[in-house]
């Protein structure tokens, strides 16, 4: 009940620590009304919260007499005692007249039951003579987060009896619904409102002798990032600005306009400043109370103009509005604090001219970002600081200074503050993921109740000292931040800039607050965006060196939380990052010490190190910087530990670098294979299934694959095939399979002992496209290095229909496994019969207009193998497969022009084939391909050569001889 008193009802002086409740406000009725029913039947509903003694008891003036008391209390003459004590013997209720003490809730409610029709007035005197109410009910400290915090505060931060924090919770449940329901509907000022109305107050000071007011000007020249300029602690009593004005007829007037409207205040106060006046709905009626020049020059010279209403207009900046949850109008999320305009120029305010506002740097960056999320920074290297959040404290927000790093440049050598020469990769990395889409949310979505409660804990946040930094902080973790509508309003309000500007400041809790939110809120794309766009990165890589454990922990989460687009993993590699992440992972000296109990912190930083290097190593810079910065030893040296939630992200890291072939042969030399065998068989799906992705790149090797059948790899990974219902491990596994069976030798033990092909044939029924894929390419080399191929693909019930309705696919690597695995086995006579009893002659006919080269490729040798039966040549050219093959000449792929000439080959044998390939153009191609060094291409464009020009010359005999 402290925020509903200090900010919507109304009394005598600007703060209720000072003077009376006004009677006739509707608000204060209102008000009391609610606290009167809240308080008389407090001891029926909550019965265990009405028996806590009050730290200190409640006194008034009460208009009660001993005769209205009745049982339950000692009366003597005019003296009434409850019989209820506290522990010292003090009764709960003690009344000498006129004055009364309370001391719990139960005695309260008892004595406004007793007070009859008396008991509004009682409860009038009891606020106007008790002030610090929570105080003296809980004790200063709760008092100090209720006033302090705001919104669900840190109360489970508080150590204390649980009846004192629940009632806690309750006086401050009743104060929010109090706050909430007195303010809603009533019109607020906001501050572009009040900034148009001041500037047209300063233009009716400039016409001479008919001017209605000498000067309007502010009393602080800096206004923050929400379009205040009042001091912060007049933000946290709703304060837009304070004012100095000086009429032509009476003394100079000091005005503070807030959300709640206009009044005066007594010369130099500011921030919480006591009202010496009634609230006016603007500053042309307080101006009208105050100076009858004004009024008279009002309604004489002015009375076309239609001076405007401080609460006519709404503005996205109205923060106690948002907080009560009011909507007016579509919501822009962006145009929260403005981030897209300069802070907007005042008036004349003093001899001195006119003082211009610059946004915040941050900001300034997040404008400059073009439309695809590359930053547009001036080419210059000069340092520049960035401004600390709305009211932060100078010794509370430090400043960071970060070099302009320009990103116009694709090839140009920047120095970077790691020390180190790097390139910009802003056009070369054209093979990786762009930055992702920013998904824009729907403005005219009903938001939750928590959206405007975070918004209003952020307020606090960017005006609070560190005490209520660091609680505000706490209570904004209480909030599930993986929820996007929690996400979005921290950075709506703000509250990233001011996140990002505490991770600057010498405070280590700001630090770690700060950083445990940054970590869930950047789950989110587009926070993940703003947090680059503002330059946080830096700030987060940073504290990679901090020599607090918990900090690099928390810094290296975020990194790889943050790092999912590829300019942040470039912005982490060029500040350094790499090197400090890699670092990271030495903070264990040993295996003895990996698994210590007193190392639990040491584990977590390098877990976290190990989390950010493999977001960081989708980058192929990235990959080579790790390298040199000697991370793969270390990877290793981890991937001994028992820990399995280390293990993950080592192994993660491993599996994505095994993709160059430096990390291929330094991970077999260091000995992981091994430890990759060893962990297939962990009771951990994901960390089986990076065992395996790891295992499939790294088997290109022939030694690799030689060494997953010593340790005996195959046995695991046949065993992965049974886990049907995971799809990823799956396509892992069978991956795998496939490269290990490119050696005999691993061919031989899948098929004879394990059964591998029935598991892997049957994953083909997988409705994953990705495991259809990964379980056709397996199955390839299974069928290609099998001893008696063609009896078991037979033996495999349903297994060629299968296959030939797999060629119905719409996801193109599918079809190319798929065409793959058909020129195989339609190398048996036998199982190409049963193929073209299927129709694999049409369906293969008809993704002949295809433009994907991996698919052209294994397309035109399955092609050619169908050739080889009966009359498919005909059929194939019946169907209209001769002239895009044609076409596939003038391909660049050298294996698309293999299989292609392979396939025409095939189908020259057939006249009509022949024609057609004459017509399209395939003899000078044909001829130019005899030239080339591959002995097969030679041999396969000869003999097509040979076959078109067999049939012209039978064609020009035939003429002769007619």
């Amino acid at each position: 009940m402290g925020a509903s008193l200090t900010r919507a009802a109304q009394w005598t002086t600007a703060s209720w620590e000072g003077g009376e409740l006004e009677a006739p406000p509707p608000m204060n009725d209102f008000l009391l009304g609610e606290i009167l029913r809240f308080a008389e039947t407090f001891d029926s509903r909550h019965p265990r919260e009405a028996e806590h003694v009050f730290k200190e008891p409640l006194q008034w003036r009460t208009a009660l007499a001993a005769s209205d008391f009745k049982t339950g209390y000692d009366i003597r003459n005019s003296d009434v005692q409850s019989r209820e004590k506290d522990g010292d013997g003090r009764p709960l209720l003690q009344l000498c007249p006129p004055a009364v003490s309370v001391r719990s809730f139960g005695q309260l409610s008892k004595l406004l039951q007793l007070a009859g029709d008396k008991k509004l007035g009682e409860v009038r005197a009891c606020l106007q003579e008790n002030r610090g109410l929570v105080a003296k009910i809980l004790g200063r400290r709760f008092a100090d987060v209720l006033e302090d915090a705001g919104g669900r505060s840190g109360a489970q931060s508080l150590a204390g009896a649980e009846a004192e924090v629940e009632l806690f919770l309750l006086l401050q449940s009743v104060d929010e619904r109090l706050l909430e329901q007195s303010l809603r509907g009533t019109p607020e000022l906001d501050p572009a409102a009040v900034r148009a109305e001041v500037e047209l107050l300063q233009r009716l000071c400039d016409e001479g002798e008919r001017r209605a007011l000498k000067s309007v000007r502010h009393t602080s020249d800096y206004e923050f990032s929400n379009g205040h300029s009042a001091p912060p602690g007049g933000q946290q009593h709703m304060d837009i600005c304070n004012l100095i004005i000086e009429p032509c007829d009476t003394e100079t007037l000091h005005v503070t306009c807030s959300t709640a409207g206009v009044f005066l205040t007594k010369q130099g106060q500011e921030g919480g400043s006591e009202r010496t006046s009634d609230v006016f709905r603007d500053l042309v009626a307080l101006l009208k109370s105050r100076s009858p020049h004004f009024a008279a020059s009002i309604k004489q010279d002015f009375a076309v103009r239609e001076l405007p209403s401080a609460r006519g207009t709404r503005h996205v900046e109205s923060v106690e509005a948002e907080e009560r949850g009011q909507r007016h109008g579509p919501r822009e999320p962006q145009e929260k604090n403005a981030p897209e305009k300069a802070r907007v120029q005042r008036g004349p305010h003093r001899a001195g001219g006119k003082k211009k506002y610059e946004p915040c740097p941050r900001w300034t960056s997040l404008r400059r970002s073009s439309s695809n999320g590359e930053m547009k920074e001036p080419m210059s290297g000069d340092l520049h600081k960035r401004k600390a959040g709305l009211g932060a404290k100078g010794k509370m927000k430090g400043e960071l200074s970060v070099s302009s790093v320009p990103a116009g440049l694709s090839s140009q050598k920047i120095k970077t503050p790691a020390g180190g020469d790097v390139f910009n990769e802003s056009s070369s990395e054209s093979e990786e993921e762009e930055e992702e889409p920013e998904r824009c949310p729907e403005s005219n979505v009903d938001l939750p109740s928590e959206y405007w409660q975070i918004q209003k804990l952020v307020k606090y946040l960017k005006g609070g000292d560190q005490t209520a930094t660091v609680l505000t902080l706490c209570a904004l973790m209480d909030f599930s931040l993986m929820q996007e509508t929690c996400q979005l309003a921290i950075r709506d309000v703000g509250g990233l800039e001011v996140l990002i500007n505490l991770l600057d400041t010498d405070e280590v809790k700001c630090k770690i607050g700060s950083l445990k939110i940054l970590r869930k809120i950047c789950h989110n794309v587009q926070i993940r965006q703003a947090i680059v766009d503002m330059g946080g990165l830096q700030s987060i890589v940073a504290i990679l060196d901090s020599p607090v454990k918990e900090l690099q922990a928390l810094a290296a989460e975020t990194v790889a939380n943050v790092a999912r687009f590829r300019r942040a993993r470039r912005i982490v590699r060029q500040y350094g990052g790499i090197r400090k992440l890699v670092k990271l992972l030495d903070c264990v000296s040993g295996l003895a010490k990996l698994t210590a109990k007193n190392q639990e912190r040491d584990v977590e930083v390098a877990r976290c190190g190990a989390l950010a290097l493999w977001s960081c190593s989708k980058t192929s810079r990235n990959k080579e910087a790790i390298r040199q910065a000697g991370g793969i030893p270390l990877l290793g040296r981890l991937l001994k530990s028992p820990h399995k939630n280390m293990l993950i992200p080592v192994v993660g890291t491993l599996q994505e670098c095994a993709s160059v072939e430096n990390y291929r042969i330094a991970i077999q030399t260091e000995g992981m294979i091994k430890d990759l065998v060893k962990n297939l068989s962990s009771d951990n799906d994901e960390l089986q299934m990076h065992c395996a992705s790891a295992i499939f790149k790294c088997a290109e090797d022939k030694q690799t694959r030689d060494l997953v059948r010593q340790y005996r790899g195959l046995q695991p990974l046949v065993a992965l095939l049974s886990k049907a219902d995971n799809k990823h491990l799956l396509a892992a596994a069978t991956g795998a399979i496939w490269k290990c069976s490119i050696s005999p030798e691993n061919v031989t033990k899948i098929i004879d002992q394990l059964d591998g092909v029935r598991l892997v044939w049957s994953l083909l029924k997988n409705p994953s496209a990705d495991v259809q894929r990964s379980a056709a390419w397996a199955l390839c080399p299974c069928v290609e290095n099998a001893k008696d191929a063609g009896e078991m693909v037979r033996s495999l019930v349903g297994g060629l229909e299968l296959i030939v309705t797999l060629l119905k696919s719409t996801n193109t690597e599918v079809l190319a496994s798929i065409c793959a695995a058909v020129a195989k086995i339609a190398k048996d006579k036998e199982n190409l019969a049963v193929l073209t009893d299927h129709g694999v002659v049409p369906l293969l006919a008809s993704l002949t207009n295809t433009t994907d080269n991996r698919l052209l490729c294994h397309l035109a040798e399955a092609i050619g193998r169908c050739c080889m039966w009966g009359s498919n040549r005909t059929s194939f050219g019946d169907a209209g497969a001769v002239p895009p093959l044609v076409h596939y000449l003038k391909s660049k792929d050298s294996a698309v022009h293999k299989s292609t000439v392979m396939a025409l080959y095939q189908l020259s044998k057939e006249p009509n084939n022949c024609i057609t390939m004459h017509r399209r153009g395939a003899v000078k191609p044909l001829i130019h391909f005899m030239g080339s060094d591959d002995a097969a291409l030679q041999e396969y464009s000869a003999g097509c050569v040979r076959n078109i020009a067999r049939l012209a010359q039978a064609n020009r005999d035939t003429l002769l001889y007619v």
